[in-house]
């Protein structure tokens, strides 16, 4: 059953803000086959938007209805004056709880999965990305404020109890910590020294963190690659790390990491992919990614997309969108591939200061949608 609020609630439910203004939501079609019992369900999809402009948006995909909607957050939770926040950074989904993270409003919002209801907040200042293990969350901060910073303070790790929303431990890394990945009860984190490296005067971080979930103590550093942000486990136990260079003589590489020998559990650097990488996601033995390398000599991005087989470490395509529709796309800014049926969603930030697009392509890479989103959307997850 379609259960959509009518134009008339809507207008009641902005009216409640009194004269706080907002942005209603807007449902459209959403172009494709609608399946009532599809998996998933639909998906969310986080938009940064302008920091400092306290515009950060989620919208929802539903494959279900075939609907899409524009901005839901403040149509479910009228009484949030201030909406979402500035700046989502991550959105992940664990049992039936939604948790966006929003980077300049320092915290990590919590909704019902299912409704986008509101739930709590946990307060971390300047957090990054969330990851989940046994009824607790790890958020990445840089800790410091958001600046550019050669003095910039060593970042952390801080542990949430998913139930009762408690910060409940902390554990200091290296500078600037990013993504993360969990394995082997091991926290795996990607450190990239950006506030620091990008001051000019001091240089990026190179190394990921390695931290022990039980005692949250940070037992050992690997050093990697300068300036790291994305990590990704695949179904092997490898992790694969990319690292965004120095935007000048040092440019975008992937890592990737591996268990010392086959009775350690030591991770060590053993293999470096001359392949820039900007994001990606692994389905089955294929990393999906692109690349929009940034070259200030150059005074521009230079795109790429590509499919790595994780087993072989080869690259198999540098074109997964084989249909040309690639050169619509101004500013690839986040990419998820259904688990499903394996379509791929590639998201388009334009001109960082207006409406983005999701699009939609079919495992063999031919588009299938395009819709309207928020400003600079960045990351997606899946509702099941």
């Amino acid at each position: 059953m379609n259960k959509y609020i009518s134009p008339l609630i809507l207008f009641l439910l902005a009216a409640c803000r009194g004269d706080e203004p907002t942005v209603p939501p807007e449902y459209k079609p959403l172009p494709g086959e609608i399946t009532a019992d599809s998996l998933p369900s639909g998906m969310y999809v986080l938009n940064e938007g302008n920091m400092g402009s306290n515009k950060s948006t989620i919208d929802f995909a539903d494959f279900r209805n075939g609907v899409y909607i524009r901005n839901l957050y403040p149509e479910r939770n009228p009484s949030v004056i201030k909406e979402l926040g500035d700046v989502g950074n991550d959105i992940q989904i664990y049992g039936s709880r939604l948790y966006a993270v929003i980077n300049c409003s320092h915290k990590v919002e919590v909704m019902d999965a299912c409704t986008c209801k509101r739930i709590g907040q946990v307060d971390i200042p300047n957090c990054r990305y969330i990851r989940f293990l046994q009824g607790n969350a790890y958020v990445s901060s840089y800790v410091g404020p958001v600046a550019i910073d050669p003095n910039a303070q060593l970042g952390a790790v801080f542990r949430v109890d998913t139930a009762s929303l408690q910060v409940t431990g902390t554990v200091t890394v290296s500078y600037q910590p990013d993504e993360m990945e969990i394995t082997d009860e091991y926290i795996y984190v990607a450190n990239s020294g950006g506030y620091r490296g990008g001051s000019g005067k001091t240089e990026y971080d190179n190394t990921v963190s390695v931290v022990e979930i039980n005692s949250m103590k940070q037992v050992r550093k690997i050093p990697v690659g300068i300036n790291l942000h994305r990590i990704r486990r695949d179904s092997y136990g490898k992790l694969w790390v990319s690292s965004r260079g120095n935007y000048k003589n040092i440019p975008s590489r992937l890592f990737v990491l591996d268990r010392k020998n086959p009775n350690s559990r030591e991770m060590v650097v053993t293999d470096s992919l001359d392949i820039p990488c900007s994001n990606m996601c692994i389905r089955g033995d294929s990393l999906y990614f692109y690349s929009a390398e940034w070259n200030e000599q150059k005074g521009k991005n230079t795109v790429s997309y590509g499919i790595i087989n994780v087993k072989t470490k080869q690259l198999v395509t540098s074109h997964f969108i084989t249909d040309g529709t690639e050169k619509d796309i101004a500013v690839p800014y986040g990419i998820q591939v259904n688990p499903v049926n394996g379509d791929i969603y590639v998201t388009d930030a334009k001109n960082y200061v207006s409406s983005g697009t999701l699009h939609c392509y079919d495992r063999n890479g031919k588009l299938k949608w395009s819709e309207q989103t928020g400003d600079i959307p960045a990351h997606m997850c899946f509702l099941n």
